[in-house]
Parts: C-alpha cells; structure tokens; sequence
C-alpha cells in the first residue's frame, strides 16, 4: 500500500473525501504525519522480515570506527559477522573496548568484538576491536525502520492494517468524539490488528519456536 492510499483509507474512516496527493491540504498532510508515527511504532514492535537487511562495513588497517551506512539510527535484531574470517563478533559495552584501547597494547588483528558508537546523524557508527589490521568485510544483519515516508507512492513495507489503524486511532484522539468510535475503542482495535499481524508473522519463522537451555 502506498502512502497516498494509507491516508485516504483513514481519511475514508473518519467520513472525509479522499484526496489526490498527501499534501493536499493541511488535513490530509496531518494524516500523513499519523501515518509516519504508526508506521514507526509498528515498526518497533516487532522484527518484521520486511526490515530485515545486511550492510556492509570494509574495514581499513588501523581504523577502528566506522558509519555503516544504511543502518538508521535505531538498527535492532543485531548479528555482525567477519565473512573474510569466518568470525561471529561478539557485542560488548563501548566502555570495555575504549579501556582495551587505551589501557593495553594489543596489535591490530581481525576484529572479535563490537559496539555501537553513536551516529553520524543519519546512520549508526561501529567500534570494532581489536582495531582492524587490514581489509575485512564486516556483514551486519540487521532490521532496520522504513524511512518517514514522504511521496505520495512510498511504499508500506510492513503490515498496512496495523499502521492504518494506529493512524486512525491518532485521528480520533485530535478530532475528539464524532459519534463513531472512541479514541480508546479505536486503539484498542489497533492493539488487536497489531498483536494479530505479530502472530502471523512469528508463525512463518521457526526460529520463533525454538526453545533452547540456557
């Protein structure tokens, strides 16, 4: 579903005309910015297969951060290998590789270990350690959000009905009561589409379903 089509069909449920481009008006341009906020709370509600990406990090010797372009500010659902040498690298707290840093005398090698190391603004940057000794091809498997749509054909990657539910309900809450449903009614519906599309969606993996002891 586009954009365009996610705000006529909450347009439609609070008995408006559709309209022919988001930012027809300053109404339709409003919905559109509930569109956005659902599609971001659905978003973090789940790992969705639809978010799901690797990135690619080339490491350089003696280079030890780096902006993995593409992650987002809020990659999540985290697994970073080094396909050069066949290594799973294992997260841990920044503080920990900064005192490896500047604590000890460990040489430059193939990376071990991993952590998050703010943004540039617009993407996540990694701290690899021991600092890289050359060039290695970092694979990060992420999930990352959709960004704010904004051209009225973006397309809803994730579940539709749970985002235009959440926007709907977002709706009712600044137009107050009209007859139809509450705010409280409407959301409740969206928790239930949400909580539904989640089952759905974990039935098709079954990594899901697998129980291990720990």
């Amino acid at each position: 579903m586009t954009f365009l089509q996610a705000v006529n069909e909450v347009l439609a449920r609070l008995r408006e005309s559709s309209v022919a481009a988001v930012s027809t008006s300053a109404y339709s341009t409003m919905m559109g910015k509930f569109v956005n906020d659902a599609k971001r709370q659905v978003e973090d509600a789940w790992n969705w297969d639809a978010l799901r990406t690797t990135k690619t990090v080339t490491t350089s010797n003696g280079v030890s951060t780096y902006t993995v372009t593409g992650s987002g500010r809020f990659p999540k659902g985290i697994k970073i290998n080094d396909s050069t040498n066949l290594n799973e690298l294992h997260n841990v707290p920044l503080q920990w590789i900064i005192d490896q840093q500047q604590l000890t005398t460990t040489t430059n090698s193939a990376p071990s270990y991993y952590a998050w190391n703010g943004t540039d603004g617009t993407d996540s940057k990694i701290e690899l350690f021991p600092t890289p000794a050359g060039i290695y091809s970092i694979k990060c498997n992420l999930y990352v959000p959709q960004v704010a749509l904004s051209a009225d054909a973006d397309i809803i990657t994730i579940p539709h009905e749970a985002v235009i539910a959440g926007a709907y309900a977002r709706a009712l809450v600044e137009r107050g009561e009209d007859g139809g449903l509450t705010s409280s009614e409407a959301y409740g519906l969206y928790k239930g589409i949400l909580a539904d599309q989640i089952a759905l969606e974990a039935s098709r993996f079954i990594e899901n379903s697998c129980w291990v002891a720990v």
